[in-house]
């Protein structure tokens, strides 16, 4: 009687051994419609298209999303080219018809940046001086702003902090004739789709990376140089020279703003990718 339990025994694990030898077999026979993982993604960008140059970002304890590759196409990346302007090395050379931004190099080239003009900028026409920088700059609207717009500059009055939600963006140069200051900026920012367009405020704008790249070339004293619209079409072309469309006022309430720069917090260690994997 002894015994029966003991061949019970062995009977049930021969069988639990056989049925666990044929699991792999099985496990391996996945039907070739199964969908496949799902791919990473960063700040809302799977990493497949994120744009070289235009990824995540680690910056003085701040997080800076890559830019979707929807605000990437044609003209709206920067680039390393001939430069076809009068200017001579050294100089920013900004033309505000075509939407594009000069930094003119030694040797005939030129880091050529998109960028997004405001009506304010649209109006400059004359060369200035650049005689501050700063990163991550706090910003107060002007005057002439709160009294154009109130509805949109008057809750901002008292200034916005530097940070992730400040309309300056990560870096900000300033304009100056002689010593005045013109209160024309070209800075970051957030507002993505304003590159290449023209917005309802804001002098010249670009993306927070092409902000970055441009600043640490660009020394106190460099010359910004506006080019003319003959000019513009006589260099781009008539069709880039009237590139972009006139976008609408763009208004985030104060708290929105607030509450994003007291969130962006210091990066999380393995989460991001440094500046220089992306070619600065």
């Amino acid at each position: 009687m002894s015994s029966i339990p003991s061949a019970l025994t062995r009977r049930r694990l021969l069988t639990g051994a056989a049925a666990l030898s044929v699991l792999p077999a099985c496990a391996a026979r996945i039907p070739s419609s199964a969908a496949p993982a799902a791919e990473r993604e960063i700040g809302g960008v799977p990493m497949s298209q994120i744009v070289d140059g235009y990824g995540l970002i680690e910056d003085a304890g701040y997080r800076l999303p890559p830019v979707p590759p929807k605000y990437l196409t044609g003209l709206n990346r920067r680039a390393y080219v001939p430069y076809g302007g009068y200017e001579s090395a050294g100089t920013i050379e900004a033309d505000l018809h075509a939407k594009l931004l000069y930094w003119i190099e030694p040797g005939g080239m030129a880091w050529r940046f998109p960028v997004g003009v405001g009506r304010q900028g649209l109006s400059m026409s004359y060369d200035t001086t650049i005689k501050r920088k700063e990163k991550w700059p706090s910003w107060t609207p002007t005057q002439n702003m709160i009294r154009r717009e109130p509805e949109i500059y008057g809750e901002y009055a008292g200034g916005v902090p530097g940070g992730l939600a400040n309309p300056l963006g990560a870096r900000a140069l300033y304009l100056y004739q002689g010593n005045r200051d013109t209160y024309y900026r070209i800075h970051g920012t957030n507002d993505l789709a304003s590159i290449g367009n023209s917005g309802s405020a804001g002098c010249i704008r670009m993306f927070n990376h092409d902000a970055i790249f441009l600043f640490p070339k660009v020394p106190l004293g460099t010359r910004v140089v506006i080019r003319d619209y003959a000019d513009s079409v006589a260099i781009e072309g008539e069709a880039v020279a009237n590139r972009g469309r006139e976008l609408p006022p763009t208004y985030v309430p104060p708290e929105e703003l607030y509450a994003a720069a007291e969130a962006s917090g210091p990066p999380q260690f393995g989460e991001a990718t440094s500046i220089e994997s992306f070619g600065y």
